[in-house]
């Protein structure tokens, strides 16, 4: 019997260290989409596009700018969760438990800030569950429901950031193209005479200061 007891023991506890590995795993991921670091990550990838650059700046330098803004603009959110749930966890005045259901409420108020009725009314729907009319309401949501409807608005957002970026790029390489084409440079590619073009406009126009004091005051 007690053997058996010790193998039980031991079973429980290992599906306590997988459980727990895994939660270490999906943790770096579950952050980035209930933060900001998905708009601006995708809005650096229009842009390199736009400007026509293949590799510059490096990918490591745009997810290390995203990530960099990420920590600004979540800051408040995040000395909020060391203030109400991390130190009286620490301080041992608290569960484990209860620090979760601290900690997630300044990500939940951070989410539906910014999150679309819309997005939220589908996956409510998908869920089976009722809309809520309201922050308060839909702070009582789970998680389950909240993170895929702030994904969608913050996917939704940094798209129509891109196409807005995209624009006076691409009315460079029209009026590029159209010269080229009059002056009968047909074998001339458009890009090779339009990219210096392009970096001059957005070294004219300031546009990283630009770009990042948009994003930033966009979550604000």
């Amino acid at each position: 019997m007690d053997a058996l007891i010790n193998v039980n023991g031991e079973n429980v506890q290992s599906l306590q260290i997988i459980l727990l590995l895994t939660l270490v795993t999906l943790l770096p991921s579950a952050i980035i989409m209930m933060t900001s670091f998905t708009r601006y990550i995708i809005t650096f990838s229009f842009l390199r596009t736009a400007l026509g650059l293949q590799q510059n700046p490096p990918n490591m330098v745009l997810i290390g700018l995203a990530l960099f803004l990420t920590l600004f603009t979540m800051s408040p959110v995040i000395t909020q969760i060391q203030t109400t749930a991390y130190e009286p966890y620490v301080a041992e005045e608290i569960s484990q438990e209860e620090f979760l259901a601290r900690a997630e409420v300044p990500l939940k108020d951070f989410m539906i800030d910014q999150m679309e009725q819309s997005s939220l009314q589908l996956f409510c729907d998908l869920a089976g569950v009722d809309t809520p009319a309201d922050a308060a309401g839909a702070a009582e949501l789970p998680l389950r429901i909240l993170v895929p409807a702030f994904m969608t608005s913050e996917l939704k957002r940094a798209f129509i950031i891109g196409f807005y970026l995209y624009i006076p790029f691409v009315l460079i390489d029209v009026v590029v193209a159209s010269t080229l084409m009059a002056m009968g440079m047909i074998m001339l590619p458009p890009s090779m005479i339009s990219m210096p073009f392009k970096l001059l406009l957005f070294i004219a126009l300031n546009g990283w200061e630009l770009l990042f004091s948009t994003l930033v005051q966009g979550f604000r």
